[in-house]
């Protein structure tokens, strides 16, 4: 989970730092999820991408917004979800609402749109795989969850002041997001970048 500055003649995104993880799950920097984004070759496959990015909502989430588009606010740029799209039994959180930066609202109001739902979690991890290769990223841990994983990893580092608002809405409670989020080793160049994705993000 650590990662090494290498100080040498190439750009920051050729210097291929060590990736980082939570949980075992992949977390992109700014600049790797702009050359992954830049490798999807599909409109709708990139919207995808986006909606999950933007939201931070889990995979299944994600899916069940488009069954019942309602839960999304767009006047109170956020997204109401209800026990229908909560459904996972390990989860205590039931019921959340979802902060949507400017960006993300306009993402998820075309992904409503478009009414394609995610494929299977296999079929999305291979995409993943095989764009991150395109794009010359290191496809490994590379899944479902790092779309979710990559925001609220941003959303903390971005916004340190705001950490209970983004547990919240990320429906985590403090203590956890607290051990995986607050310490990943992002530096200087990852924050800057960071907020051409998160401006705008307030609860």
């Amino acid at each position: 989970m650590n990662t090494i500055e290498n100080k040498n003649s190439k750009g920051y995104d050729e210097l291929k730092p060590e990736i980082i993880t939570v949980k075992n799950v992949r977390v992109l920097r700014p600049w790797e999820t702009k050359k992954l984004i830049d490798a999807i070759p599909n409109k709708s496959q990139r919207l995808k991408f986006e909606a999950l990015l933007y939201s931070g909502m889990r995979y299944i989430e994600t899916n069940r917004l488009l069954e019942k588009p309602q839960m999304f606010e767009p006047g109170n740029n956020r997204i109401h979800l209800d026990s229908y799209a909560i459904r996972k039994k390990k989860i205590k959180i039931k019921e959340r609402y979802v902060i949507l930066s400017p960006v993300a609202k306009r993402v998820i109001e075309s992904y409503i749109e478009t009414n394609k739902p995610l494929p299977t979690y296999d079929v999305w991890r291979d995409n993943l795989k095989r764009w991150a290769k395109d794009a010359g990223i290191e496809p490994g841990r590379l899944g479902p969850k790092t779309t979710r994983k990559t925001w609220e990893s941003w959303l903390v580092t971005y916004y340190p002041h705001f950490t209970n608002h983004i547990f919240l809405s990320q429906g985590h409670n403090a203590l956890t997001a607290l051990n995986h989020y607050v310490t990943l080793p992002f530096n200087e160049t990852d924050k800057n970048q960071m907020k051409e994705f998160v401006y705008g993000w307030e609860p």
